[in-house]
């Protein structure tokens, strides 16, 4: 079955950095396109990346671009998200996602807070 375990989150001062990693199974991982989601308290859930399945295509949310970047490497069954310039308003659970034949899959989510 499909399954995604996010992992690398954890608390950073603001302008810090981290990177978040995915690890799936259980699909053929380069067939698809990968996304990195989060949520904070009191929030919807809001898409923050996506790449497409061979890498060639991203795109960031508003509030993320030129600070955040989403790869992947299909050998290793990996998406990764780097992320820079880190504020308080990052402050959120960060959630991998797949759609595999029309059907959404998630990850349990990663804890990243931004305080000093």
């Amino acid at each position: 079955q499909v399954q995604l375990v996010e992992s690398g989150g954890g608390l950073v001062q603001p302008g810090g950095s981290l990177r978040l990693s995915c690890a799936a199974s259980g699909f053929t991982f380069s067939f698809y396109s990968m996304s990195w989601y989060r949520q904070a308290p009191g929030k919807e859930r809001e898409l923050v990346a996506r790449i497409s399945s061979t890498g060639d295509y991203t795109n960031y949310a508003d509030s993320v671009k030129g600070r955040f970047t989403i790869s992947r490497d299909n050998a290793k069954y990996t998406a990764y998200l780097q992320m820079n310039s880190l504020n308080a308003e990052d402050t959120a659970v960060y959630y991998c996602n797949v759609i595999v034949r029309r059907e959404d899959y998630w990850g349990q989510g990663t804890q990243v807070t931004v305080s000093s």
